[in-house]
């Protein structure tokens, strides 16, 4: 089993480490950039995680660290430093260690229960299956999955649940397969969009995304760096509004776009707009990288703004969802 943390050089070039520093690993999963950071420069690392296998497997690394590297249990979302530092990391999505790892039911490589909890505890992705309404998956499946076939999808599984409840990942990839036709030439499995709004359901990940951003902008003193890598359109989408809004870079003036109040000043400033990508020479080696993306912005001196809403991109779905929790 291995983790390859994606645009790691990047990243680092992003926080400009500095001797001293206090930097925040907000999603710590296979250590990757914590070690990195520890490594290139004299600073303390804070990291956090809400899986507890990705507390055990930093416990080595909290052990001989020397007092350099704090690990919490707990979601990126309820960050809250002791103190003001000076760099925010979050890798988003899936680990490769969830993905090797067939029992937590993140992926039809291999058959194992429909799960994809990060924690382990909760609602699973066979309860958002088995327990949501026809339309409340479909809108899930278009929404957080981006699929087309949603409706098709939607229908295949209420027929499917009709006989018996649907638990496994490797029935439930095939089921998903043959209601959009098989794979029709495409680079990807068919059940992999519909498996991503699941797992982005089960997690809240669009929620903790939100709540992380804006617990990050809290925690950066003046000068600190928040550097962000997303893996799909949605999180970029979000990571790229939360720091243009906050940087006041979608210009202003017009009717359309009124100057800021004051108590809205700047809390982020821009140094590029457009997001890096991975290299080929990285994505050949390592294809979890073909959809990265990343962004970073600097902590101006001026007040946090008031907390990031989450997008209401399937309300019909998460209404449902919120019921059943």
């Amino acid at each position: 089993m291995s983790h390859a943390p994606v645009l790691l050089a990047e990243a680092m070039e992003a926080l400009a480490l500095t001797d001293g520093g206090v930097y925040v690993d907000a999603t710590f999963g296979g250590g990757g950039y914590s070690r990195e950071m520890l490594g290139k420069a004299d600073v303390r690392v804070v990291a956090y995680d809400r899986d507890p296998d990705a507390i055990a497997r930093g416990a080595e690394l909290a052990a001989s660290a020397k007092g350099k590297f704090t690990l919490h249990q707990g979601r990126f979302g309820d960050l809250a430093a002791d103190e003001l530092v000076d760099g925010v990391v979050f890798d988003l999505g899936v680990s490769s260690f969830q993905l090797d790892e067939a029992e937590r039911g993140f992926s039809f490589q291999q058959d194992a229960d429909l799960d994809m909890r990060m924690e382990k505890e909760g609602l699973s992705a066979a309860d958002a299956v088995n327990r949501l309404s026809e339309g409340a998956l479909a809108d899930l499946i278009y929404r957080y999955g981006e699929d087309d076939d949603s409706r098709r999808i939607a229908r295949a599984i209420v027929q499917a649940r009709a006989a018996g409840a649907i638990t496994r990942t490797l029935p439930f990839a095939k089921l998903v397969e043959d209601a959009v036709g098989g794979r029709r030439g495409a680079r990807t499995h068919p059940a992999t969009k519909t498996f991503q709004a699941l797992r982005m359901l089960v997690n809240d990940e669009l929620g903790e995304l939100a709540r992380g951003l804006s617990a990050a902008e809290r925690a950066l003193r003046p000068g600190g760096r928040l550097v962000v890598v997303s893996f799909h359109s949605l999180e970029d989408r979000m990571v790229k509004h939360f720091i243009t809004e906050r940087a006041d870079a979608q210009g202003r003036g017009s009717r359309h776009a009124p100057d800021l109040p004051p108590e809205r000043a700047p809390s982020f400033a821009i140094d590029r707009k457009r997001a890096t990508v991975s290299s080929d020479a990285e994505t050949a080696v390592n294809p979890r990288a073909r959809s990265a993306s990343l962004r970073w912005a600097t902590r101006t001196d001026a007040p946090a703004w008031d907390e990031l809403e989450p997008p209401a991109l399937a309300p019909r779905a998460e209404a449902e969802w919120q019921k059943l929790s």
